[in-house]
């Protein structure tokens, strides 16, 4: 058993509450254990000046973690403009813009903001998971008000964290996990099993390509998992 009485292909409790912000197209509240996140997408009739005159729309996302989100503060500007924010900014974009059909938004970005209200863990993957479902219910209203014409998504997407500790293979690592792993990785994937991203270091010992399966195969069930939580969340059965 792990320290939080989880066992090692358990995840963290997970709920996502939608309709949380009365002003952006779409939002949620997603709740991984202690990380706490709130997603947002916001629909803009302004494309990027390379995308003007093309077919076709764009995803794009901005990630922020709060000054008091973790242990100690962290400066608002510090946290804006880290290396590693940058980094998440790009994976939540990515993994959106994979599953959908960017020619079915024509003439419309989607601005998605993902900010950290309390981390303890698994920011950048709840981030995607939770941004998915902000952005399903974006399309949904513009599907509505006849801004586009069908569902731009092509099938649902997820992401979980697993590591290596003690020979073990881990699910959904929680901070004292992620700080302490021999290996550390992050998982994206989509409902049909396709890999989007995968983010894999040995922070202490090298691991085998059997222990990459076995990390690979785990992450697939817990993403399973978790968008069975964003239908749920969505009322889509």
């Amino acid at each position: 058993m792990r320290h939080d009485n989880r066992s090692y292909s358990d995840l963290r409790e997970v709920t996502i509450e939608t309709g949380v912000n009365p002003y952006a197209e779409g939002s949620c509240l997603i709740k991984c254990g202690n990380t706490h996140i709130l997603c947002t997408a916001s629909v803009d009739t302004k494309l990027p000046d390379w995308l003007k005159d093309a077919d076709k729309g764009w995803v794009t996302a901005e990630y922020a973690l709060l000054p008091r989100a973790t242990l100690t503060r962290v400066s608002r500007d510090k946290a804006l403009h880290s290396g590693r924010t940058q980094e998440i900014q790009r994976l939540i974009g990515r993994s959106l813009r994979s599953v959908i059909d960017l020619e079915a938004l024509k003439g419309y970005q989607i601005l998605i903001d993902c900010d950290v209200l309390q981390a303890d863990g698994g920011t950048r993957t709840a981030s995607v998971t939770g941004a998915f479902v902000a952005l399903y219910i974006a399309f949904e209203k513009m599907l509505s008000e006849g801004l586009i014409e069908k569902m731009p998504i092509k099938e649902f997407v997820a992401a979980v964290s697993c590591g290596i500790k003690d020979g073990k293979i881990l699910l959904d690592l929680d901070y004292e996990e992620d700080s302490s792993t021999d290996t550390d990785s992050n998982f994206v994937l989509t409902e049909s099993g396709k890999i989007v991203e995968i983010q894999g270091t040995a922070e202490k010992v090298p691991f085998t390509q059997e222990e990459f399966f076995n990390l690979l195969s785990l992450a697939k069930k817990g993403v399973s998992k978790l968008i069975s939580k964003q239908k749920e969340a969505l009322e889509i059965k």
